[in-house]
C-alpha cells in the first residue's frame, strides 16, 4: 500500500475536513461526483469516493499531520 501527499478542496461546516469535493493528483484536479463511504478512526478520517471520470480513490486526512493523503496500491487507486 503506498501514501501520496495530495491536497483537498473540502466542504468544513462544523468542523474541518467535513466532506472532500475534489483532490489534486498527478497534475490534475479529480473532481468527486460521490462519497461511496466515510469512517473515523482515531486521529484520522477515511474516505472512499467515486470522482466525476467514475473512478475509485481512498483518501485520508490525519488530523494531526494536518495533511491529506491519497492511499494507493502501485499506481492503480483502489
Amino acid at each position: 500500500m503506498g501514501l501520496n501527499k495530495i491536497k483537498v478542496k473540502c466542504y468544513s461546516g462544523h468542523t474541518y475536513a467535513q466532506r472532500p469535493e475534489s483532490f489534486f493528483w498527478q497534475d490534475k484536479e479529480h473532481k468527486i461526483s460521490r462519497i461511496e463511504q466515510e469512517w473515523l478512526e482515531p486521529g484520522k478520517r477515511f474516505f472512499k469516493v467515486i470522482t466525476e471520470d467514475e473512478k475509485r480513490f481512498q483518501l485520508c486526512y490525519n488530523e494531526t499531520q494536518d495533511q491529506w493523503w491519497l492511499i494507493n496500491k502501485g499506481e492503480e487507486a483502489i
